[in-house]
């Protein structure tokens, strides 16, 4: 899989794709996906924040947990599942997180995303 091919792909294969790398299961609440829990992509750093809509940026989510997380930081959310008790994918999170970081540096662009993603992963570390 070279990193140009699952970048451009449509949706619903980068969402397969996710999966696939992630496993069946919501990285926030870890619910697994089913009929009841279908699984949607959630973009770790938010479109509105300049997340680009590439394979490094999404992991599979469940619906309750895309819309309630929002705009809010990746560790304020991860927090918050702890608090709700949740036991988030962490490993699959921080994954992704270095995934995007190298991507972006490869690929350049994102400044937006550059710093948001840098400071999530100082948070992460901590």
């Amino acid at each position: 899989m070279t990193t140009a091919g699952p970048r451009r792909a449509p949706r619903t294969e980068r969402l397969r794709l996710a999966v696939e790398r992630d496993g069946a299961r919501c990285v926030w609440c870890g619910r697994a996906f089913g009929p009841l829990v279908p699984p949607t992509r959630e973009h770790l750093v938010p479109r509105a924040k300049g997340g680009p809509s590439w394979l490094e940026n999404e992991v599979p989510a469940c619906r309750r947990c895309n819309a309630e997380r929002g705009h809010r930081g990746i560790v304020e959310w991860l927090e918050e599942c702890a608090r709700r008790g949740w036991e988030p994918d962490v490993a699959a999170v921080e994954r992704s997180l270095d995934a995007l970081a190298a991507a972006i540096a490869e690929r350049g662009g994102q400044r937006r995303a550059r710093a948001y993603v840098a400071a999530q992963l100082r948070r992460l570390r901590r």
